[in-house]
């Protein structure tokens, strides 16, 4: 079907709402004076999607070659093709977009980005993410730029969407997570134990020789936790969501960098929402 011809002012006006809702909570002209360096966004302005590469690069009509933030590209080839798919179905329309942080070592930039779509702005990152076409994932930054995005993923998580129909695993389960080396993996679990060291936080979900996984926490994560509101003793006994690539040690190991991968579950295994909300605030500042 033909869109309509797109009303500049009024996808404007839902751009901002969108962005104020999902993006980093400032203005564009000012957040480069704000949050980490790889947060920091440069001006918004107005692009269009020419061509969908693979693992989710898109080459923009100005050239520009660039992902989508706060992503992690599926790695099943099935759910792979269909969020190329869905960012395809975009191409050609306005696209408004906020590039974030410098440059990867391949030249590429890291964006924000809304579609126009008739009267509508379509947010590419929450669109993929809301359909379980994608993982939320900070990467290798310090921090998690838009972690709105983590509530999208609920519902995707739920209905077992895309990548979600993969269980999540279980912290516990040591064997199936080895199995996972060098994969993406989301896993659940109580945390038994947490070692404190001077350059590095443990954090154990088994008793010591039992085969379960390790989340390793680098001294400035774990500052970025503490400023959260949850030391050892905070931590200790608490039921959380990890996510990041498995390495295997003497066991399994995630290397958490960003202090968002680390979600605090209530009892019905949803983050708490003061928690959420002071997250945001934090990112903000």
């Amino acid at each position: 079907m033909r869109a309509r011809p797109i009303d500049r002012r009024a996808a404007g006006a839902a751009l901002a709402a969108l962005l104020a809702l999902l993006l980093a909570g400032a203005p564009a002209q000012a957040a480069p004076r704000l949050g980490p360096a790889e947060c920091r966004a440069a001006p918004a302005r107005r692009d269009a999607v020419r061509e969908v590469a693979s693992r989710g690069e898109v080459v923009l009509a100005s050239g520009t070659r660039a992902v989508l933030g706060s992503l992690r590209w599926p790695d099943e080839a099935e759910v792979a093709a269909a969020a190329e798919s869905w960012l395809a179905a975009r191409r050609g329309r306005p696209l408004d977009v906020v590039v974030r942080g410098e440059a990867d070592r391949w030249g590429r930039v890291r964006i924000d980005a809304a579609a126009a779509d008739g009267e509508e702005t379509v947010d590419l990152a929450g669109g993929l993410v809301a359909e379980g076409l994608a993982h939320v994932d900070a990467g290798e930054g310090d921090a998690l730029c838009r972690p709105a995005l983590l509530r999208l993923e609920e519902a995707a998580r739920r209905r077992g969407l895309g990548v979600w129909r993969r269980p999540v695993r279980e912290a516990k389960d040591g064997a199936g997570l080895r199995a996972e080396a060098g994969r993406f993996v989301v896993a659940e679990g109580r945390i038994r134990s947490v070692g404190v060291r001077p350059s590095r936080t443990y954090l154990d979900f088994v008793r010591r020789g039992e085969d379960g996984l390790t989340v390793t926490v680098s001294k400035r994560t774990w500052r970025r936790l503490q400023e959260h509101g949850f030391d050892a003793a905070g931590l200790r006994g608490r039921a959380v969501r990890v996510r990041g690539v498995v390495e295997v040690w003497r066991g399994p190991v995630l290397d958490v960098a960003s202090a968002e991968m680390i979600e605090v579950l209530d009892s019905e295994g949803a983050e708490p929402r003061e928690a959420a909300a002071e997250r945001e605030r934090a990112l903000r500042r």
